[in-house]
């Protein structure tokens, strides 16, 4: 493992994962303002198939989080040949699903559009956005698979600098597709689809040319036919509750969506605009929950079962603090901020109701994001997805429904239902990580097999 001589602390493989987040949430700032000089009904398609893209690309990436986790388990284990034929297979694998969505999104975006409750009137805009962003979704998938691999190695300032290299280009060629500058013409909306599909595949090929060096033995072409079938078990193992995980949380922010866009263009494009403010609120804190993630998985592979128990509630606490400073700044100067977006004051008001549930809101998804990662770190995710997948069935999308359309609640009636799925799946993964179920069956195990004194070190710690 390539992680230099010293221990690597929580902090130091946080900082660099929060500036690569922190640069794509200001990339798709950039892109809001951008596209909100087009207009609010190009803001409103962008969102909305914004929000398809992402909960697609996390569905077919979900083989290289659970490759993720056990090539970091593997090198606190000292077995970096099977960490590299791990996170071989995780990046293929990830690839091939990415085409097979690509080309469906390329095919089909007319009735995915339908689909997705888009009124005829914005189903022109809809068209080039799903076409050709979407067609190039397969970029985004390698983009996280490689970063996944290259990060748990250790390595999480390499995925940084690629991130801010693709965040320039991007934004640069913004400006030239969009407004038409050196002689080009004016492509509005067609230019971020552009632009997004040039820089992507920008940053895949330098995050590819880096994974090829990640491990101690170097990666070749040929090697990416690599296939053993028990470290595939494992992955699959390890990945279908992940996988099922994934699915529950599409078909509820798909179906939120869906709710929101039958509210009206006004409503989904206030969602939009609030939904990239919020970002800012816990991207060093999803950043904590990632970092901490890494060591826990390498602690867990090196025996450390006491570090790992005790790491996890740092890092939860880290997150709040964080968070709950972050959503206090925006309580206070939102109404501000979201003027920096649109002139129309009445989605302007509409973002402005929702700032206060925002106090609620983030910190439950701290919450359960810091424990629920370190229940999969450890391996221990079919309880994540068997609560996530009722959760988010029955509070999420049936929620959302009933307080946000039938009672007419509207976004406040969906926030409440997505306060509500956050905050319980949080208390639960708190919960079980209390019980430490697969902590005690570790240690139990390891003391039947070798003596206390004989612990691999990870060269990783908690501080």
């Amino acid at each position: 493992m390539k992680t230099g001589s010293g221990k690597i602390g929580l902090w130091m493989l946080a900082w660099p994962i929060f500036i690569e987040i922190f640069l794509q949430t200001l990339l798709g700032t950039v892109d809001t303002i951008m596209v909100s000089r087009i207009s609010d009904d190009a803001v409103a398609v962008v969102g909305i198939s914004n929000q398809l893209f992402n909960a697609l690309t996390a569905l077919f990436t979900t083989f290289a989080g659970g490759a993720g986790i056990l090539i970091a388990q593997r090198l606190g284990s000292g077995r970096g040949e099977d960490a590299r034929s791990i996170a071989i297979m995780g990046v293929s694998v990830s690839a091939v699903l990415g085409v097979i969505v690509s080309l469906i999104l390329f095919v089909y975006a007319d009735p995915i559009g339908r689909m997705l409750q888009i009124s005829v009137d914005l189903a022109p805009l809809a068209h080039v956005y799903l076409t050709y962003v979407g067609g190039g979704l397969f970029l985004v998938g390698m983009t996280a698979a490689l970063g996944t691999a290259i990060r748990n190695t250790g390595n999480t300032r390499g995925p940084m600098y690629t991130g801010v290299a693709v965040n320039v280009l991007h934004i640069v060629l913004n400006y030239i597709f969009i407004f038409g500058m050196f002689g080009l013409p004016e492509m509005g909306l067609g230019g971020i689809a552009i632009s997004n599909v040039i820089s992507r595949l920008f940053g895949v090929a330098v995050l590819l040319y880096m994974f090829c060096g990640a491990f101690e033995r170097r990666i070749k072409f040929r090697d990416f036919a690599t296939f053993h079938k028990k470290l595939f078990s494992e992955i699959l193992k390890i990945s279908w509750p992940l996988g099922l995980n994934s699915s529950a949380w599409v078909i509820s922010q798909l179906a939120m969506y869906m709710f929101m866009a039958m509210l009206g263009a006004q409503e989904l494009a206030a969602r939009t605009y609030l939904n990239t403010l919020e970002s800012f609120c816990f991207t060093l804190g999803y950043a904590i929950a990632m970092a901490g993630q890494i060591l826990t998985a390498h602690l867990f592979g090196a025996k450390q079962t006491e570090a790992v128990y005790r790491g996890a509630y740092r890092t939860m606490f880290i997150g709040q603090v964080i968070v709950g400073a972050n959503v206090l700044i925006l309580f206070l100067f939102g109404n501000m901020l979201l003027g920096f977006f649109t002139k129309d004051q009445e989605i302007i008001a509409i973002g402005v109701s929702l700032l206060a549930l925002n106090l609620l809101l983030q910190p439950s998804k701290m919450l359960n994001m810091a424990m629920g990662n370190a229940l999969n770190a450890i391996g221990d995710t079919r309880f994540t997805m068997t609560i996530s997948m009722i959760s988010m069935t029955v509070i999420g999308i049936g929620g959302s429904y009933l307080l946000g359309i039938s009672a007419g609640w509207g976004l406040v009636g969906i926030y409440c239902s997505m306060i509500t799925d956050e905050l319980l799946r949080g208390v639960l993964v708190l919960i079980r990580w209390r019980r430490r179920k697969v902590l005690n069956a570790a240690a139990a195990e390891e003391a039947g097999i070798r003596p206390q004194s004989l612990e691999p070190q990870s060269g990783l710690s908690m501080s």
